[in-house]
């Protein structure tokens, strides 16, 4: 049986990993004030391990996969989660949901084209040939984190011989989760300290700046929908995840043969296992919902497993970068990583300035998520909004089902043959996409800046 535990192993590991950046953040007064979260710290702690032979055994690639399968569980997970219970307010949430979802597919060209052109640069400013789809690939790495750039860039290296695609796309998405963070930690700060966010009784207390509940102040973690004696809940949950899981697997399985040696077939490979996932998950929940048993679903049990998994995923991604690669390629990575980070930033924080309500929650929430994911959107908006008190983690909901749709042209039909398409024909597509959804970005902030639409319930 001793052959049996190496993946076992591994993930204990990187699960380890967790524990050790929670207790670390918990007695460091540094750590504590940066607000740096468990993942980050303990996947830095397992990089310079990694790097120094010193995980066990364990390389770089070997925590690529779980890297992938989190990324993947994470989203189905949040599509499995139920959407807002009707209301007043849907119509606002749904405003607001798509003025996300459009700042998204904005970031998401705008990335690829600021990309290409800094590698551009760069090659002809020291005078080396890099591949230009290693510079749009940054954007797959910042707007939909580890998992698609691993996906992608093995597609684009097996299928289009672009040479270290997939390591290129996990240090991206790595530093994305940096950026985030470095960039969102200090304007959340400004934003309290300068009394300019939203809900204004919100003080940061030590159990936020430690990262664990006090005792007596533990909030539930969701309700049991099972009965302990017949099976646990949690285990329930997660095999709903099994079953959306086989039933992607049994669904890319049956279409692949129609595929097969047509423009469709990267489209349904199992590298965007995560698109179709979500749309399996979609489907599912909906069912389950039209069916009225919705109820045998507790969304906030499910939140926990997508929150888990997108801890998981971060740790992993910071645990795959190959340090060769990254000290060999280390200027043209970081003259992209710093155009694209300034470049998201300046589109977020100036559409969210010209909102009037929830401005700046909005903002730093997608930015959060257009330089690492959903999670650590959220995680920016928690700062700001511990509670959740603000719809804006409503309008998330809306919004990863929007972007499925405002995306498809880029994620679903170009993404997964980019290299094969003339780069004057990615610019013009990609140019327009970010033209009409800026023009579409301003139309919805107008509607969202209606007193009427967007009245603040009470705290």
């Amino acid at each position: 049986m001793a052959n049996t535990f190496n993946g076992v192993l591994c993930f204990a590991f990187l699960a380890a990993l967790l524990v050790l950046g929670t207790m670390i953040r918990a007695k460091v007064p540094a750590l504590q004030r940066s607000l740096l979260p468990a993942s980050l710290i303990g996947g830095g702690i397992g990089f310079l391990l990694v790097t120094f032979d010193l995980a066990l055994g364990y390389q770089a690639r070997d925590f690529s996969a779980f890297a992938f399968h989190f990324f993947t569980l994470s989203f189905m997970s949040l599509v499995l989660t139920g959407k807002p219970k009707s209301g007043k307010e849907d119509s606002s949430i749904a405003l607001g949901g798509l003025w996300l979802s459009l700042i998204w597919v904005v970031s998401l060209v705008v990335q690829a084209l600021v990309g290409y052109a800094a590698v551009q640069t760069y090659n002809a400013s020291v005078g080396t040939s890099i591949s230009e789809f290693l510079g749009i690939l940054v954007t797959h790495g910042f707007t939909q984190g580890p998992g698609q750039a691993l996906a992608l860039g093995d597609l684009w290296s097996t299928e289009y011989g672009i040479e270290h695609a997939i390591d290129f796309g996990l240090i991206y998405a790595s530093l994305g989760f940096v950026a985030a963070f470095l960039i969102g930690v200090p304007v959340a700060r400004w934003t309290l300290k300068h009394n300019r966010q939203t809900t204004k009784t919100f003080v940061l207390d030590r159990d936020f700046e430690r990262g664990t509940f006090n005792p007596m102040d533990r909030p539930p973690a969701g309700a049991l929908v099972t009965q302990p004696a017949n099976v646990d809940s949690l285990v329930y949950h997660i095999g709903l995840i099994g079953i959306a899981y086989l039933l992607t697997h049994g669904y890319l399985q049956a279409l692949q043969p129609f595929v097969l040696n047509t423009a469709f077939q990267n489209i349904f490979s199992y590298n965007l296992f995560f698109f179709h996932g979500m749309i399996v998950s979609l489907g599912m929940r909906s069912t389950l919902d039209a069916l009225g048993f919705g109820h045998i679903i507790d969304d906030e049990t499910q939140k926990r497993i997508t929150g888990s998994s997108v801890d998981l995923m971060v740790t992993a991604s910071l645990l795959s970068i190959n340090v060769a690669l990254l000290s060999q390629y280390w200027q043209p990575i970081l003259t992209v990583v710093i155009a694209v980070t300034l470049a998201t930033a300046a589109l977020c924080f100036f559409a969210a300035k010209r909102l009037q309500h929830l401005g700046i929650e909005r903002g730093l929430t997608i930015f959060g998520c257009c330089c690492g994911s959903t999670g650590s959107g959220v995680l920016l908006l928690r700062i700001l909004d511990p509670n959740l008190a603000t719809p804006v983690a409503k309008e998330l909901a809306f919004f990863n089902i929007a972007i499925l749709f405002l995306s498809f042209h880029v994620l679903g039909i170009m993404a997964p043959i980019l290299p094969s398409i003339s780069i004057l024909w990615i610019v013009g597509i990609y140019l327009a996409t970010a033209t009409l959804g800026i023009g579409l970005v301003g139309l919805i902030g107008s509607r969202l800046n209606r007193p009427t639409k967007n009245a603040m319930p009470s705290a």
